[in-house]
Order: structure tokens, then sequence, then C-alpha cells
């Protein structure tokens, strides 16, 4: 049995991701890493709050970027780095944890007890959980919902060996559509304990 495991999640907007791996930490007694890096990031980063919550995921601005050696200019950068200096921390600390986005499956890439989990849905359905927890209209719904995946992606790309949804870069890649938030997280735990046990 693994002493650690780590679960990172991939996610589109409007997929219900977020949600999926909540109830996943719920479930296996596991913190949860989301907004929560946010802070950290701050705390630990030397940046203030607002600054990493308007940084968090976002795409470098090449335009306006430069680097030095291992040294850039970019604010986005720069919170990204400290960000995955964050997870890694956690990792290295033998916590168990699922984390969600932030090229986390790249960041932890190679550990024994890491399983990459990537969440899609139907586009109808998306959008659809989108226009309930922002109160939109279903057009502005699809514009958010393409917008962040645009931006996700950028990010992703920007730092990973493989692109965002690729399925070679995730051991297991699941459509929300198809059974639900609930019985989705309930048949990705049903398949972390069997990979734990292994």
């Amino acid at each position: 049995m693994k002493n650690q495991i780590i679960i990172t999640v991939g996610r589109e907007h409007g997929s219900g991701g977020h949600y999926v791996a909540q109830l996943i930490a719920e479930k296996l007694g596991i913190k949860l890493y989301d907004k929560e890096i946010v802070e950290q990031t701050a705390t630990h980063g030397g940046f203030t709050q607002e600054l990493v919550s308007r940084m968090d995921e976002k795409p470098v601005n090449l335009l306006f970027s430069r680097r030095i050696g291992e040294y850039s200019n970019s604010l986005e950068e720069n919170v990204a780095q400290r960000t995955f200096d964050f997870i890694r921390e956690r990792a290295d600390s033998g916590e168990s944890f699922v984390v969600v986005g932030r090229c986390a499956e790249q960041v932890l890439k190679g550990r024994s007890g890491l399983l990459r989990v990537f969440i899609s849905g139907d586009r109808d359905d998306k959008i659809s959980r989108i226009k309930e927890t922002d109160g939109v209209s279903d057009e502005a719904a699809e514009e958010l919902m393409r917008a962040t995946d645009r931006r996700r992606k950028t990010y992703h790309n920007f730092y990973c060996d493989r692109k965002w949804g690729d399925s070679r870069g995730y051991d297991v890649l699941v459509n929300t559509s198809r059974l639900g938030i609930p019985a989705t997280a309930d048949a990705l735990v049903y398949y972390i304990n069997a990979f734990r046990e292994k």
C-alpha cells in the first residue's frame, strides 16, 4: 500500500472538476488544494494575496516578458514558479492531497503515489452549470467557458510537456456528463483506492 497519494485534477470549465476534487478529498480524508494555493503562495512567496489571485493560472504575456538564465521579469511566471514550489513542498512533506490545476501533474511528475486525472463534460451540461453558478445567460456562459478554457490551456501548455487535455498526460480521463458529479467522484475514489493498494 502506498503511504502517500497525490491526485492532480485538470478540468474543463463547467465540468464540475472542483466539486469532484472536493468530494474525492472528503471521501479519502485528505486535504484539497485549489484556491487555498493562492493564500499559501502569497504567504510563502513574498507576494500580496491580491497579486497572486490576479496572476493565478494566468498565461505569461510573452510581449512584456524577459528571461535571463533562470530569472524572469514576468509576474505571471514568478507567481507560477512560487505556486509550483508550494506544491512540491507539500509533496516533499509526505502529505497526501488532491490538487486542482496549476500544472501539478507536470510539477510532480515521476512520483510513485501520483495519480493524474482530467475531467471534462458535455458542452450543454457545462454551460448549464456555469449559468447556475455564475447567474449568467447562455451566451455569457459559453463565452466564459471558452475564455477560461483558452486561458487554462495557454497557461498549461507553457509549463508542461504534454498539451492540456491530451490523454497521454493523464492516468484517468472522465466525462462528468455520463454519471454526474457525485457518481463520478465515487468511481474515481474506487479507482484511487485500487491504485493505492497496488
